[in-house]
């Protein structure tokens, strides 16, 4: 006995497919998140440096949205997910490079952490609008905790 259901058929005997079941439930399991993903979570400031938290929240269709930092790097972002920039202090420009192309500039501190929200609608797949805005450090924090660290710069 193999612990299988017998299936017949005309006479037949077949055993249940259980081996696309088991990769169909192997595909739903989630991947453990990366060691700097972890570390990220942490929330630690850097000392001489500026920490800003990017999030593209998790509700909404999954949408791929591009960001010009100014610093000369290029993310893009998706729903549900993260991008920790660690950054000199000063005055920081962060731009949409989708529909509206909307910017913000944050005047930041060494030695403290920034949240800032890619708030992103679309339709049929498209983006149709994508604003940022920063996001107090309490509602920041949630938001980075239940997201995926997204990528590293073009």
């Amino acid at each position: 006995m193999t612990g299988l259901p017998d299936l017949r058929q005309g006479g037949h005997t077949r055993k249940a497919p259980t081996t696309g079941l088991a990769l169909i439930l192997a595909a739903c399991a989630q991947i453990p998140p990366s060691p700097q993903e972890i570390e990220a979570k942490k929330f630690v400031p850097v000392a001489d440096h500026a920490v800003v938290y990017i999030v593209q929240g998790a509700v909404g269709p999954t949408l791929a949205v591009g960001l010009e930092l100014d610093d000369g790097k290029q993310i893009t972002t998706w729903t549900g997910t993260f991008y920790r920039w660690v950054v000199n202090p000063g005055s920081r420009r962060i731009e949409n490079t989708a529909p509206l192309n909307d910017s913000i500039t944050l005047q930041l501190e060494a030695g403290k952490l920034y949240f800032v929200e890619q708030w992103v609608t679309g339709w049929r797949g498209s983006v149709t609008n994508s604003r940022l805005h920063q996001l107090d450090e309490q509602t920041g924090r949630q938001m980075v905790r239940t997201s995926t660290l997204c990528c590293s710069p073009n």
